[in-house]
């Protein structure tokens, strides 16, 4: 009888996957801004998932939980990169001369901005006008409340639009995301 309960539970698993797995791997790229690596953020997400999918299929919003795994897997990959970054550079730095070369890019481009954002403003913005979730769903992923979300994306888009150099930041956010992310940008009533 448990193999009854297992097979139902992997089958209901293998659907999850094959419903959200784009969706979780295209939010791990934008959050991440690493093609590369969001297919294993993705899978990670999904696997953590898998260890736990009884008690995550009972609950209310299971996507939410796996977008908010791949979120947290995404901002730890940021902090190693961060922290390798800042060893690579002290390294370098004891070695060579140091010389003063400003890093100033040539094309400021949607991706590059929200790099630039703080990870939780760049999570609002990415979740909310790329991804067109609801504040209420942002929140449910994030783990923070809805106005912290409100709050948090109306100061990444004034940041995205100091740093794009314009006031139509939020089209353009939408008009740069990549291919199959939702453009809508929809807000909550």
């Amino acid at each position: 009888m448990g193999t009854v309960v297992d097979d139902a539970a992997s089958v209901e698993f293998h659907a999850f996957f094959e419903r959200h797995y784009a969706e979780l791997s295209r939010l791990a790229h934008l959050l991440t801004g690493e093609a590369d690596a969001a297919d294993d953020l993705a899978a990670d997400a999904l696997l953590a998932m898998w260890h736990r999918w009884d008690r995550v299929r009972a609950a209310d919003h299971p996507v939410a939980y796996a977008r908010g795994i791949v979120a947290n897997l995404a901002r730890t990959r940021i902090r190693s990169a961060v922290r390798e970054r800042r060893r690579i550079t002290l390294f370098w730095s004891q070695r060579e001369e140091k010389t003063e070369n400003p890093d100033v890019p040539g094309v400021v481009d949607v991706q590059s901005a929200l790099r630039r954002l703080p990870f939780r403003k760049r999570a609002c913005v990415v979740l909310r006008h790329a991804f067109d979730l609801s504040e209420k769903d942002t929140a449910l992923a994030l783990g923070v409340s809805v106005g912290t979300v409100k709050s948090q994306t109306s100061k990444g888009m004034a940041e995205l639009q100091k740093l794009l150099g314009t006031e139509d930041a939020p089209l353009r956010v939408q008009r740069r995301m990549p291919a199959g992310v939702s453009s809508t940008g929809g807000r909550d009533r």
